[in-house]
């Protein structure tokens, strides 16, 4: 796969004008070498009618030999990030196999879902994404995940307002709204024949840039080992919860107001 790789390449180098060097390896001691940052995009794709369990045993072989070299070679720092599906349950894998980086370091990916709730609110609103925030997705990336508004907010006919005051519509966001979000990578698939690409991408981006700058806003969803405590989940579990970022580092928060 060296020779798509490099392709791969080209494109960054066409696409990223702030990019200074790129090192494209098929070695892992070169790949996890004094990392900052890893993401976990390798994964078997998911395919139309295919649910998270159907990739699961698959992915466990592929995350276990590179997270063993994370831990060998990365700083006892790096941030890890799991985009792979079924991603709540690849992350548990990814921590067990990296005992020597502390599991606070990782988070496993929602922010697609996240970003999905926003545009489906935003178009509703005849708004954009960016006017939208605090909505909490719970629960992890499946058919099972809770789009909540009730704490989110939009800048709408010149001010900012509760997104449920705006929408004035129950039916439409306990109905349809809902499993729009949970439904939306399956409707994709079913239009492309193909896993989402672009819009995963954008949404890499975006949870880089709130965990590495932390958000402008109170805080963003993020797939994050459980403590026990807050909302009642059992301790160690993957759930997407809200969470406060700083210093690179997350906080859940409870009882958002």
């Amino acid at each position: 796969m060296m020779g798509v790789l490099e392709g791969v390449l080209m494109e960054l180098k066409d696409c990223a004008p702030l990019l200074k060097d790129i090192i494209a390896t098929d070695k892992e001691k070169v790949t996890f070498k004094h990392l900052d940052m890893a993401f976990f995009v390798g994964s078997m794709p998911r395919r139309e009618g295919m649910e998270g369990k159907d990739l699961l045993k698959a992915n466990v072989k592929i995350f276990k030999s590179q997270v063993s070299a994370l831990g060998k070679y990365a700083k006892n720092s790096v941030k890890v990030i799991v985009v792979g599906n079924p991603a709540n349950t690849s992350c548990p894998t990814v921590i067990k196999s990296a005992p020597s980086i502390p599991k606070e370091s990782f988070c496993c990916f929602s922010h697609l879902d996240h970003n999905q709730a926003m545009a489906q609110i935003a178009l509703k609103l005849g708004v954009t994404s960016k006017d939208i925030k605090n909505v909490i997705l719970c629960r992890n990336h499946s058919y099972t995940q809770y789009p909540d508004i009730n704490h989110a907010k939009g800048k709408y006919e010149g001010k900012e307002v509760g997104v449920y005051e705006a929408l004035k519509d129950d039916r439409w966001l306990k109905g349809e709204f809902i499993m729009t979000v949970q439904q939306h990578g399956a409707t994709l698939i079913m239009a492309r024949k193909l896993s989402n690409e672009v819009s995963a991408v954008k949404a890499i981006g975006d949870h880089i840039r709130v965990l590495w700058l932390e958000p402008q806003w109170q805080y963003v969803c993020m797939g994050v080992m459980s403590d026990g405590k807050s909302y009642a989940v059992p301790e160690d579990l993957l759930y997407s919860f809200a969470v406060a970022i700083k210093n690179q580092s997350w906080e859940i928060v409870e009882g958002p107001d």
